[in-house]
């Protein structure tokens, strides 16, 4: 046991190796953007447009920081746990892989597209607001529709995860 390509059910659970490897570049981002945010220059910048308190630099610093960690980062990482701790404890199949697919899916493509929006527009925003620019409501109203939406697909994404580990276990117990 443990020698190289000896891991038992390895290739049943390889689908989870995309949720790892997100995972880590997640942290790799929010480790790039954590230390970016701290330059001075940077700092003074995100102060400025009111990161963290409010204002649009609290998109960029603590939103977009915080999401592309700890969903990113440490969500993924605990959906794949999930999987492959279920199997590994029942010696069961999870209730859907499609759905295990789909929920990585749903979950990454919202938290790229709500990051980027964040920092998009809370860049932009801020700019606006230092040069005192009436656009600044107008760029408002876009992204206050856009953003809902890509939260809203982050939210399905783990909402299909934590169904289809519930159904695992119902299926589980019904045995």
């Amino acid at each position: 046991m443990g020698g190289r390509g000896e891991a038992q059910g390895a290739p049943e659970q390889r689908y989870l190796l995309k949720f790892v490897l997100a995972s880590g570049l997640s942290f790799l981002v929010g480790s790039i953007h954590g230390v970016v945010q701290m330059l001075p220059p940077v700092r003074a910048w995100l102060d400025s447009i009111g990161s963290p308190y409010g204002g649009p630099g609290h998109m960029i610093d603590p939103l977009a920081h915080a999401h592309i960690n700890l969903i990113g980062g440490v969500t993924l990482l605990a959906m794949a746990a999930g999987y492959h701790l279920f199997t590994a404890i029942t010696g069961r199949p999870i209730h859907s892989r499609r759905l295990a697919d789909l929920s990585f899916w749903l979950t990454v493509a919202g938290l790229v597209s709500f990051y980027l929006l964040l920092l998009v527009f809370g860049a932009w925003e801020g700019e606006l607001l230092l040069a005192q620019d009436p656009r600044i409501d107008a760029v408002h109203r876009i992204y206050s529709r856009l953003i809902p939406v890509a939260a809203t697909v982050m939210g399905l994404g783990i909402w299909l995860y934590l169904a289809n580990l519930l159904l695992s276990f119902r299926r589980e117990r019904g045995r």
